[in-house]
């Protein structure tokens, strides 16, 4: 995508591009991704162009929470699924492809496959309590 031009998201809420809407409101849209993980993979995002989930106003936060919860039932529960991983790249650095903040709703079965592995870091009480401190003293 260059500079200027709507992301492939964008479109898609423009109707430019098709796709399975499952959800839509004012604020909100959720359709199925075309390159799924599982059966049932749905895409949540904000009609407003954010690149990042701190951008959002605590509005459209709160709405993707209410929906999200909402919008994830129903899909664990269409597809059967056992369970679901509710996921945000948020930043280039974390995975993000597309420059559109939206939350993958990946319906999951035992046995799928996917995985979803992390490498946990030790740390020690007083480097847990230092990095406690300089976040609450964010402005």
């Amino acid at each position: 995508m260059s500079a200027g031009q709507p992301s492939i998201f964008a479109r898609i809420i423009a109707g430019e591009i098709p796709c399975q809407r499952v959800f839509e409101n004012e604020y909100l849209l959720a359709f199925l991704d075309i390159r799924p993980l599982a059966e049932g993979h749905t895409l949540v995002l904000p009609k407003r162009a954010v690149a990042r989930f701190e951008d959002l106003t605590p509005e459209e936060a709160a709405e993707l929470g209410r929906q999200l919860a909402v919008i994830a039932r129903k899909v664990v529960a269409a597809t059967a699924a056992e369970g679901c991983n509710i996921l945000l790249n948020n930043g280039q650095v974390a995975g993000q492809e597309v420059p559109h903040v939206h939350f993958h709703i990946i319906p999951r079965r035992a046995g799928d496959g996917l995985g979803y592995r992390w490498r946990p870091q030790r740390r020690s009480p007083e480097e847990l309590s230092a990095l406690a401190e300089r976040i609450r003293a964010m402005p």
